[in-house]
C-alpha cells in the first residue's frame, strides 16, 4: 500500500511540473491565423511587370535618397542618382536597401568604353533576384541625359526587347573619353560618378577574357546609401 501511495505521489508531482511548464509559455509564442496570413503575404511580396510601376511611384514619394557609395578592392566609387529618373533611382535605392548589390561583380569590362556591374556567376545572386521578383523598367531617355564619361546607365534586358526595357539588376558606368553617345536614346542615364573615376579607370584596365569578363573577379564588396 505504501508503495502504491508513493507511486501515486510521483505521478502527481510529474503532472504538476508539466502543468507549470505549460503555464510558462508566453502568449506571444502563439500567432492568430490572421497574423500568419499577413506575415506570409509580406514575406512573399515579389515585384513583377504588373506591379512595378505603381510600386516605384509610391516608393519615390517616401524614399528620396540619391547618394551611393560602392566599395571595391580597388577603392570606392561614389555616385549621385538623378531625381528626374524616378523609376531607375527608386529601383537602385530599393535594391541597395535589400543588399542585392553586395558581393555582385563588375562582370563586363571594356577599356575606354564601360564597366558593367550587378551580376555574378555565384548562385547566391540568382537566389537574391528570385526573392525580389522578375520585372523590367521602362526606358526613360526623355530627360535628355547623355552618355558622357562618368554617367551611370542601365542596360536593356537580354530577352526580345524592342522597347529597350531596362534590366533592373544591372548598371554600367561610361568611361569612354568624349562619351559613348551612340548609346543615347537606347538606354536610360540615371546617375553620375561624383568621386572615384580613377577607380573606374583602374577597373577598366584589368585583363579580361574573350567575353569581357575580368580574369580575376572584381566584387562590389558593399553598396551603401550615403544620404
Amino acid at each position: 500500500m505504501k508503495k502504491m501511495r508513493y507511486f501515486i505521489l510521483i505521478i502527481f508531482f510529474l503532472i504538476s511540473c508539466q502543468d507549470t511548464k505549460m503555464k510558462t509559455i508566453k502568449k506571444d509564442d502563439f500567432k492568430s491565423p490572421s497574423s500568419m496570413v499577413l506575415e506570409k503575404s509580406i514575406n512573399t511580396f515579389y515585384l513583377s511587370n504588373e506591379n512595378v510601376m505603381e510600386f516605384f511611384l509610391d516608393y519615390d514619394k517616401k524614399h528620396k535618397e540619391k547618394k551611393i557609395r560602392i566599395y571595391t578592392d580597388y577603392g570606392n566609387i561614389e555616385i549621385e542618382l538623378f531625381e528626374s529618373t524616378k523609376f531607375h533611382r527608386s529601383n537602385f535605392i530599393y535594391l541597395t536597401k535589400k543588399r542585392y548589390f553586395d558581393e555582385t561583380q563588375f562582370y563586363r569590362v571594356i577599356n575606354n568604353f564601360i564597366i558593367q556591374g550587378g551580376n555574378s556567376d555565384d548562385k547566391k545572386t540568382l537566389e537574391k533576384r528570385k526573392k525580389i521578383g522578375r520585372y523590367l523598367l521602362p526606358n526613360d531617355n526623355k530627360k535628355e541625359y547623355k552618355h558622357h564619361r562618368g554617367m551611370i546607365s542601365m542596360p536593356s534586358s537580354a530577352v526580345s526587347n524592342p522597347y529597350k526595357m531596362a534590366s533592373p539588376f544591372e548598371f554600367f558606368i561610361v568611361l569612354q573619353k568624349g562619351g559613348a553617345h551612340h548609346l543615347d536614346g537606347d538606354y536610360t542615364v540615371f546617375g553620375r560618378v561624383t568621386r572615384g573615376m580613377d577607380i573606374v579607370d583602374k577597373i577598366a584596365a584589368v585583363p579580361t577574357d574573350d567575353g569581357d569578363w575580368p580574369e580575376q573577379n572584381i566584387y562590389l564588396n558593399k553598396v551603401e546609401i550615403i544620404y
